[in-house]
């Protein structure tokens, strides 16, 4: 099916009668709200979120009964649980189910408890957090670790730790919202660069030297980019660093562990590890649990991140429970064992874009744990969404402000555990729910030159 030109009506559709004013609007008008009282001024998004629960196109706020498995049990809204094919959670190596993870929670449970019940900058630091920072300056390059409680902390947390007010940030236009908020409370002085356009971060940069030599320059990517599947020049990006005297931060919380060789990443498979300046990320997507970190080579930046980067200093640390996982999980992605599972993973990856692709769909991206699929209109992916969660199938309908307003698309995220027969079965209900949305491929290139978020 080849819908391209085939916009999606909610007054002639008859999936979408009486549906319309649920299939109406976007998050975007409800973003500041006017009036005096804090708590009561959102009562138009209240009506709005409620309408679209009704009609069963609020794929938020969902509740997972059970573990993020290939096959879960996922209930809407306090309804009753549905047994479906998921792909909606984000465990890429399926290492939450691996029996030597569940093993490491269960000794260090015993040996330190359940709570760190500090801050890593007072007592909160552990054994178990000690050597998931030796494991990860391993596989990165980078002896220098600081552990965040998440991946959103550990973004947010390095860019106002280390940039001020009178230093410049380059951002991509599509990273993460913790780089981009990150970045707005750190300085004024941000420039959003074409996504993973190099020549335009060159004139950026270059710009900001032409008048301005003493300040430092933040340069901000990501190795993987969650929403569209692709990945930046790492190497000529490092280079343009070095040639106007900026730093480079990479988010590898999409690809590390997950792709490249021994799990390093994008970073690896682009033979950058050890010579990426800031490497940063979570622990949420492929390593089982709740977490994040910034690595550098400089005992200077650790310092600094350990005593200004607010979530490190003013949270409780994590876990022992949460590191002993991590680096549990670490070790097995890491092994033998682990490129076997990033073997099934890009194997897997590579099946469902076949088989979308074949059915007329258009896949973002490249093979990833991630594939997001095109429909463009707001109205088109929530739709689907729900005709997929009413067919057991569950993916992540995404749109403003997780990507720009007209470029929704469903958000498709792999384990290494996926069958060969949920792939099949799921792309032809994905197939089937997106036809029936109208959803089609993009006129032109998408997300090219519009600020995600």
């Amino acid at each position: 099916m080849h819908n391209e030109s085939i916009p999606f009506d909610p007054a002639r559709d008859p999936i979408a009668l009486g549906m319309s004013g649920a299939l109406d609007g976007n998050v975007a008008r409800f973003a500041q709200p006017r009036g005096p009282d804090l708590l009561r001024r959102s009562s138009a998004l209240d009506t709005w979120v409620t309408l679209r629960m009704r009609h069963g196109v609020w794929p938020y706020a969902r509740v997972l009964d059970g573990a993020p498995g290939p096959v879960a049990e996922v209930a809407e809204h306090n309804g009753p649980a549905t047994r479906g094919i998921n792909f909606a959670s984000q465990d890429y190596l399926s290492l939450a189910a691996h029996p030597a993870v569940h093993e490491a929670a269960r000794r260090a449970l015993c040996d330190a408890g359940p709570h760190s019940a500090g801050s890593a900058v007072l007592l909160g630091n552990t054994r178990h957090a000690q050597a998931l920072e030796a494991a990860l300056g391993a596989l990165l390059g980078l002896d220098q670790v600081v552990l965040f409680p998440t991946g959103w902390a550990a973004a947010f947390g390095a860019i106002t730790a280390l940039v001020h007010g009178a230093d410049h940030i380059v951002i991509d236009a599509l990273a993460h919202a913790s780089l981009r908020q990150g970045a707005a409370a750190a300085t004024r002085n941000v420039l959003v660069h074409r996504h993973l356009d190099c020549d335009h971060v060159r004139e950026q940069l270059a710009r900001i030297r032409a008048v301005d030599v003493v300040n430092g320059i933040l340069v901000v990517t990501e190795g993987l980019f969650s929403m569209d599947a692709d990945s930046p020049d790492l190497p000529l990006l490092q280079h343009l660093c070095r040639e106007y005297r900026a730093t480079l931060l990479v988010d590898v919380a999409h690809d590390l562990g997950a792709l490249g060789p021994g799990g390093g990443g994008v970073v690896a498979s682009q033979g950058m590890t050890g010579r990426v300046d800031i490497v940063m990320g979570s622990l949420s997507k492929t390593f089982a649990t709740n977490g994040g970190f910034v690595a550098c080579a400089e005992r200077a930046a650790r310092r600094q991140l350990q005593l200004f980067a607010g979530p490190h200093m003013f949270s409780n640390a994590l876990s022992p429970v949460q590191a002993a996982v991590a680096t549990a999980s670490l070790d097995i992605a890491t092994s033998a064992v682990g490129d076997a599972l990033r073997a099934d993973l890009l194997r897997n990856a590579v099946e469902l874009r076949a088989l979308l692709q074949a059915a007329g769909l258009h896949c973002l991206g490249g093979p990833s744990p991630i594939v997001p699929v095109w429909t463009g209109s707001e109205a088109s992916a929530r739709v689907a969404g729900m005709l997929l969660a009413q067919a057991g199938v569950f993916v992540n309908p995404v749109e403003f402000p997780g990507v720009p307003l007209g470029a929704a698309r469903l958000r498709l995220q792999l384990m290494a555990q996926h069958a060969s027969g949920q792939l099949r079965c799921g792309a032809r209900l994905v197939a089937d729910a997106c036809t029936r949305a109208g959803a089609g491929r993009p006129a032109r290139a998408v997300g090219q030159e519009r600020h995600r978020g």
